[in-house]
């Protein structure tokens, strides 16, 4: 095999498979959790998606890299064209890396990754991973660019399920975002937030608080908010017992609350519900979901390997809002008699479509009304 970078490849899975390939990017062996996107587009934002962190992303479309990399776009603090200020994922799988043609292209795939020291692998059978993937389920895996490894197994020390990621991604203290009207206050509990959210509640006029994923409800409602937002980000939600605690104390104030993704699974847990890890999840930006209540279908952006799988295991008082109609995913939800609502998908679509950015909408009438 002729390399484009004049380095190797390799990709281990914990099931014993090696896959060789081309190593670019940075010249580095680590471990994650081997997972796929079927995305067509948005590799900048999916790579610096949080939700990623801990996690080898293997992008199923054939050719990435062919419009570069864009210098970072900000308004008000909030990132326009990234997901976050670095790359998260742990490393990244394509079938061919190539190089970039747009007039907006600062620097190539390949240098992106090497600047932050992410390692990445191209020129293998992609197909026949995700194939795998699917049959078997996602698995923790090693990725190497321009090395080899005598024994994989001593990367593979803990699973992806066992690590609380937040840690990682979630802001130290406080970060404060002002707001474009005089609105008042969103606390958005940054457990590794996109930054596509913060834009989507920037532009309703409000001032954006974001705390650190361990603040407790005392020290939220110390704000005054209208609303609070818990907010993507990566891990097994069945470990986050602090921020599981926060929220039930949280519900006893009554206040507006709106759960996306790790949000929508911490609300369910809270309440009773239940969470469990799913074959392979939901990765892409074209993932159907119906409105039950207007029966309407929608095209979202999806990233997340847990979820509520069936109607038995949505909390009491809380009644189904989306469904996902492929696998009977749960992918919203609305409270009986709090004013509570979630989604399981991305509402903001970066990357991906803008058919649910209403969404915040709802959520905005919820804050002026007191109730879903």
């Amino acid at each position: 095999m002729i390399c484009k970078r004049g380095k190797k490849g390799y990709l281990y899975l914990e099931d014993g498979t090696i896959i060789e390939g081309c190593g670019f990017g940075a010249d580095k062996t680590i471990s994650g959790e081997v997972v796929f996107t079927t995305s067509m587009n948005g590799y900048p934002e999916s790579l610096t998606d949080p939700s990623y962190r801990g996690q080898i992303l293997v992008i199923t479309h054939p050719l990435v890299g062919n419009y570069g990399i864009p210098e970072k776009i900000r308004e008000n603090g909030i990132l326009r064209n990234f997901e976050s200020e670095e790359i998260q994922v742990s490393g990244l799988v394509v079938a061919e890396e190539t190089d970039p043609y747009k007039w907006n292209s600062s620097k190539s795939l390949h240098e992106w990754l090497k600047s932050y020291d992410i390692p990445a692998i191209s020129d293998l059978d992609t197909r026949s991973l995700v194939k795998k993937i699917r049959t078997y389920g996602t698995m923790m895996g090693i990725i190497s660019s321009g090395r080899e490894i005598d024994d994989p197994r001593k990367y593979l020390e803990k699973k992806y399920d066992e690590i609380d990621f937040t840690t990682y991604v979630s802001p130290k203290s406080p970060i404060i975002h002002p707001g474009k009207s005089n609105k008042g206050i969103i606390v958005l509990v940054d457990c590794g937030i996109k930054h596509g959210i913060l834009y989507q509640l920037y532009l309703r006029g409000y001032t954006i608080v974001r705390v650190p994923c361990n603040f407790s409800a005392d020290k939220i409602m110390d704000y005054s908010p209208k609303g609070v937002v818990y907010g993507n980000g990566p891990s097994n939600p069945n470990l986050l017992s602090s921020l599981i605690k926060n929220y039930k104390n949280l519900m006893e104030y009554k206040i507006p609350i709106m759960g996306i993704c790790l949000g929508h699974q911490i609300t369910a847990i809270a309440l009773g519900g239940k969470v469990k890890k799913m074959k392979y999840g939901h990765r892409a930006i074209n993932k159907p979901v119906v409105d039950l209540q207007s029966q309407k279908c929608y095209i979202t952006t999806h990233n997340h390997g847990y979820g509520i799988l069936s109607k038995e295991d949505v909390p009491k008082d809380m009644k189904v809002w989306f469904i996902n109609p492929d696998d009977g995913t749960i992918e919203g939800m609305i409270h009986e008699k709090l004013p509570i609502i979630t989604t399981q998908f991305h509402p903001e679509a970066n990357p991906g479509p803008w058919d649910v950015t209403w969404v915040f909408d709802k959520f905005d009438q919820v804050i002026k009304n007191g109730k879903p």
